[in-house]
């Protein structure tokens, strides 16, 4: 095979496939012209051949023609109206007998200040532009039905985009292009007719004395023709979309839309001209923005609001409530536990630290943070008349987190609810009970509560107690069961606040001063995150799973740089804790718990509780490992080369469900863990989907392993070899 040979087959080729590019005497038409006539393709040089306004007459596709003939292509040149684009389809039926791509290039220019503007002005870009197109695709458009296949461009324009100075009629027409093309990519889906627009920059004689030459010079239609020739190819996969290319540059653009917010409190409530304009910051937030491909989304997406809205508002007949998201991903889980002292020089914390520890997951006090209120609307706004609360004096008292369904994954987004259960009076001091529920994909899935002390604001005739509070439980009154010590960092404040609680008092040392501390103090919720971490090692399992529940007090500030001693004792499936200083004998956590689903005692090890049941479920991958069983009985020699001992973890929603081992030392493939007197060489953790993506070849390997989707322990190196064993069929 000659290598000029092999470079044409490595083309992508347009041979047997009919183009008319409409405005192809010059510029950009020109290019497309000339690259898909290289390319094989047969081609209808259409261009009315007038000035860029419209007028005059030329004989520029002559030209085009004679170009593509003396470099061995085929091509005819067309002379009519795109208005009469029924003849240049014609003109393609009668020379070629079909037609497979349709690019609508022609335009003209007429720009004028709108308030100068003639009808004439409107109508003539619209008719070259919009009416254009739509007379000749229509034309070809059954064409495209019949044969069940058909490629389309429409031209649009950043001025359509976006607007420009004194070219309000090229610029509606340019948007029209838009949504002209947004709708025949729906009509033709079923028909393998896709309609996609390009929204060039490039030199033409649209543009030879607006650009300033040097740029008119860069700006070589050469350089997009690429781009849209890759657009009208069979292979490629977009229709409905939008491409913007200069200068050998392309970028997808596509409408967003904000989440939007309700314009009234409660379903029944009036709209008014002010909760407009009360609403209005959350109307225009485009913070989370989104993007939707069919109008059918645009109402499932109304209605999923309003549902929610009417939800929420059934939640907050009793308690006003302050409503907000959270994202977080393994990076926030990462930084957090770096925060709350986990160390890679204790083995047990690398499972916190490693995104692709094959059991990589949350230390269960993050999920505190998704309720953080102290900033938060919510307690302002409950404070009895003549009393109010902002950063400068409120504190954080106390701290309740109780799970309720599955341990959240290691990434997701959360919708929170906020609401203040009662207002109690301490004297001096207001304490702010709030309540926060999590919820993941409509269900609760944790709930928190916070005593939040505000400051000399006290004296209000309120309750001092409330039965709505979670109340904290003295230590037993005996020796600790357990003990561990643990040194902060003197930049663990700094290092905590990143995950979320930017008051200056930890980080400031004039407002750490002002707040009459040596320095800045640590976070209260970072010495929890300590505790809490040495209650899990010891008797947890080190699983966050396991926990259920965890209620704490804040007694006295902790300084950065001091030594946290957590104190246990264990009572049935709880675990009572207090925290004290090394250096000062303060306590600084009092009347503490965490509750278990049951106790682990042995340092270090592991627990998956509940599981048992769920790994005899059938999973999409058990077929796959049924197949590598047929392929290492049949190639015994082979598998028995690889020589080692697999495990396969096979998880669900983050937690694992199903183990296979591939023994092959022995030629085994069976469901469970290694047998007796086996042990894994190597671990790979993937969920029964990525698992599928991987065999299937749509998921890169190597790509899963970086991305966190896939988690090997053990010899790495191992997992390679499975390569040459599997290549005949099934990849794992």
């Amino acid at each position: 095979m000659s290598l000029e040979f092999k470079k044409r087959m490595d083309q992508l080729r347009f041979d047997g496939r009919v183009a008319v590019v409409t405005g192809a005497g010059g510029g950009l038409g020109k290019a497309y012209a000339l690259l898909l006539a290289s390319r094989g393709a047969k081609v209808v040089i259409n261009d009315l051949g007038g000035g860029r306004d419209g007028s005059g007459k030329s004989t520029f596709a002559d030209a085009v023609v004679q170009e593509i003939k003396s470099k061995g292509g085929i091509a005819v040149a067309d002379y009519n109206s795109v208005v009469d684009g029924e003849k240049i389809i014609k003109t393609a039926i009668d020379n070629f007998g079909r037609i497979d791509i349709l690019i609508n290039n022609a335009g003209i220019l007429r720009d004028k200040s709108f308030g100068k503007m003639t009808e004439q002005d409107w109508d003539l870009v619209h008719a070259v532009h919009l009416k254009g197109a739509f007379k000749t695709t229509q034309a070809a458009w059954e064409i495209f039905r019949k044969q069940k296949y058909g490629r389309v461009i429409m031209t649009s324009s950043n001025a359509g985009l976006f607007g420009n100075f004194g070219q309000a009629n090229y610029s509606a027409a340019k948007m029209g292009l838009v949504g002209l093309a947004n709708t025949l990519a729906i009509e033709g889906a079923k028909y393998n007719i896709k309609v996609n627009t390009i929204v060039p920059t490039a030199a033409s004689r649209l543009t030879e004395d607006i650009l300033p030459p040097e740029m008119f010079q860069a700006m070589k239609p050469d350089l997009i023709a690429p781009v849209v020739a890759y657009m009208v190819h069979e292979s490629f996969p977009d229709s409905g979309i939008i491409i913007d290319s200069t200068l050998g540059y392309a970028a997808k653009t596509h409408l967003v839309r904000s989440n939007g917010n309700p314009l009234r409190t409660k379903p029944t409530d009036p709209v008014t001209i002010e909760t407009v304009k009360e609403a209005w910051p959350q109307v225009v937030n485009m913070k989370n923005a989104y993007h939707l491909d069919k109008i059918a989304e645009v109402t499932v997406d109304l209605v999923e609001k309003l549902q929610d809205f009417e939800e929420q508002s059934r939640l907050d007949s009793e308690k006003e409530a302050y409503w907000s998201n959270y994202t977080y991903n393994s990076k926030d889980l990462v930084l957090y536990a770096l925060g709350v002292g986990a160390s890679v020089v204790n083995s047990t914390d690398l499972k916190f630290l490693y995104e692709s520890h094959e059991n990589f997951g949350a230390l269960p006090t993050f999920f505190i943070l998704p309720g953080m209120v102290m900033e938060s609307p919510v307690v302002s706004k409950s404070m009895p008349p003549g009393k109010h609360a902002d950063f400068t004096n409120i504190l954080h008292g106390e701290q309740y987190i109780e799970f309720l369904g599955d341990f959240p994954g290691t990434d997701g987004e959360f919708t929170v609810r906020n609401y203040v259960v009662d207002i109690l009076d301490k004297g001096s001091s207001a304490v702010a009970i709030v309540n926060s529920e999590i919820f993941q994909n409509k269900n609760l899935v944790f709930r928190t509560q916070q005593h939040v002390f505000v400051l000399g604001q006290g004296g209000f005739g309120g309750p001092r107690n409330s039965s709505k509070a979670v109340n904290v439980l003295p230590a037993p009154k005996r020796s600790p069961d357990a003990i561990v010590e643990q040194r902060t960092s003197e930049d663990q404040a700094a290092l905590y606040r990143l995950s979320g609680d930017l008051n200056p008092l930890h980080i400031d040392p004039n407002v750490a001063t002002a707040a009459g501390h040596s320095k800045p103090i640590l976070h209260g919720l970072a010495s929890l995150g300590f505790s809490t971490r040495h209650v899990l090692a010891k008797y947890g399992g080190n699983d966050s799973s396991n926990v259920k529940a965890i209620k704490a007090r804040f007694a006295k500030p902790v300084l950065p740089g001091q030594t946290l001693v957590t104190e246990m004792w264990v009572e049935g499936s709880r675990v009572h804790f207090q925290t004290k200083i090394k250096e000062t004998g303060n306590v600084v956590i009092s009347g503490a718990y965490v509750d278990m689903k049951k106790i682990i005692k042995d340092d270090g090890a592991t627990s998956t509780p509940n599981q048992e049941s769920k790994l005899s479920s059938t999973m999409k991958s058990d077929g796959l490992f049924i197949k590598i069983s047929e392929q290492v009985k049949a190639n015994p020699a082979q598998a028995k080369s690889v020589g080692a001992v697999y495990l396969y973890n096979i998880t669900e929603n983050g937690k694992t469900v199903k183990q296979w081992t591939l023994d092959l030392k022995s030629g085994l493939v069976y469901e469970g863990q290694p047998k007796s007197g086996s042990k894994a060489d190597t671990t790979m953790t993937v969920s029964d989907g990525d698992l599928i993506e991987i065999a299937s070849g749509t998921l890169n390997p190597q790509t899963a392993y970086l991305k966190g989707k896939l988690k090997i322990s053990g010899n790495l190196m191992l997992a390679q070899k499975l390569g040459p064993l599997l290549k005949s069929g099934s990849k794992i």
